[in-house]
């Protein structure tokens, strides 16, 4: 007879796969850690530098515990993005919002784990949606297995999270709730997109705030609770996750049409082939409406037909060049020092510059 206190989540599929592979050791994990842009101050740190890489390598371990699986499909399928890396964003900012208390806390690294298991699971559905051939580098879970089974590997992916964040309690559980509810209202209104009477700009704001800020924004306030953190930081947290999260994607927008290929995979132009709504093609529809027939030129241009290397290239070089694309960057560092500003009753110290640096390196990137 099997012995359950052996097996937990077994039964629904969760467990180790058969294999011979050796227990990740989080030292190793540790050792290959590479801070994102904007962090520099925490590796400088002698006390918070090594904190923190300790704690994201324990993140890491347990982000493929979670995804592990007793079924070689599951498993095989919920292992795709993990491996093939990532910044690791939002459960950097919850172990670094932790250091505002407490940040020994076991739960600290639970919750890191929970948001990034939620960004997974968001990343397998938005590649399906979007029907984007590659993320971080790699072909999509969609490409490999179909579209089927990719949404169906973000529901588990999701599932796992969702238990995960059940042992941290019913408040952790609500956040994690309203924050899916947000992603998905996001997801949706970005799809069906604006009403007759709704302005594009402030609709494309809206969908990205719910599709990208508002799990930055759990990210840190998680990390807040569960140290312990002063309870008056966990609001200005929130206004600073939404914040850099929408500045974040707004900077994406624009390196889309600056002509730099980036990490990802993604070329220059991707974003207008596949008719994905940005930024800088939003201004340009709205000063073309206004009368403008420069934006009328170029606006022609990115809705015929972009299937050629050289019409994309044409399109990227006269988008990069026109008023649009400087305008994009104003109002993505707009967002960006609201974010800084949000963050003016913290404490002066590591994390308050780490948060602000990381709000300026959003949008001073170049891929």
């Amino acid at each position: 007879m099997t012995n359950s206190a052996e097996h937990s989540w077994t039964h629904a599929g969760h467990g180790l796969p058969d294999s011979n592979e050796p227990s990740l050791n989080t030292t190793a994990i540790a050792t290959g850690l590479q801070l994102p842009a904007g962090f520099a101050a925490i590796a400088g740190d002698a006390e918070l530098g090594p904190a923190i890489t300790n704690n994201l390598a324990r993140v890491e371990k347990k982000l493929r515990e979670a995804i592990s699986n007793s079924d070689p499909l599951a498993d095989a399928t919920s292992r795709h993005l993990v491996e093939a890396g990532g910044k690791r964003i939002r459960p950097l900012l919850t172990l670094l919002c932790a250091h505002l208390g407490d940040a020994s806390r076991p739960e600290v690294v639970q919750a890191a784990v929970v948001v990034e298991l939620t960004h997974l699971a968001t990343l397998y559905h938005d590649d399906v949606m979007d029907s984007a051939p590659f993320r971080r580098g790699a072909p999509t879970a969609h490409e490999v297995w179909g579209n089927s089974v990719a949404i169906l590997t973000g529901d588990l992916i999701f599932a796992r999270a969702s238990i995960l964040v059940s042992e941290l309690g019913s408040r952790a559980l609500g956040i994690q709730a309203r924050t899916f509810e947000r992603l998905c209202l996001g997801q949706l209104h970005e799809t069906v997109g604006p009403r007759e009477d709704e302005d594009p700009v402030e609709h494309y704001l809206s969908v990205i705030a719910d599709k990208t800020g508002s799990l930055v924004a759990a990210s840190g306030q998680l990390g807040a609770i569960f140290a312990g953190a002063d309870e008056s930081f966990e609001d200005l947290l929130v206004e600073y996750g939404e914040k850099v999260g929408v500045a974040f994607q707004l900077a994406d927008d624009v390196i889309d049409v600056t002509g730099v290929k980036v990490k990802s995979g993604k070329s220059p132009g991707t974003d207008l082939r596949e008719g994905v709504p940005t930024l800088p093609v939003l201004l340009l529809r709205r000063d073309a409406a206004a009368g403008d027939s420069s934006a009328a030129e170029l606006l022609t241009l990115i809705d015929g037909d972009l299937s050629s290397d050289s019409a994309l290239a044409e399109a990227v070089a006269g988008l990069r060049e026109h008023p649009v694309t400087n305008e994009s960057w104003k109002i993505a560092r707009q967002w960006s020092a609201e974010a800084v500003a949000a963050l003016a009753p913290l404490p002066e110290g590591v994390v308050k510059a780490s948060l602000t640096n990381f709000a300026h390196a959003v949008v001073d990137r170049s891929s």
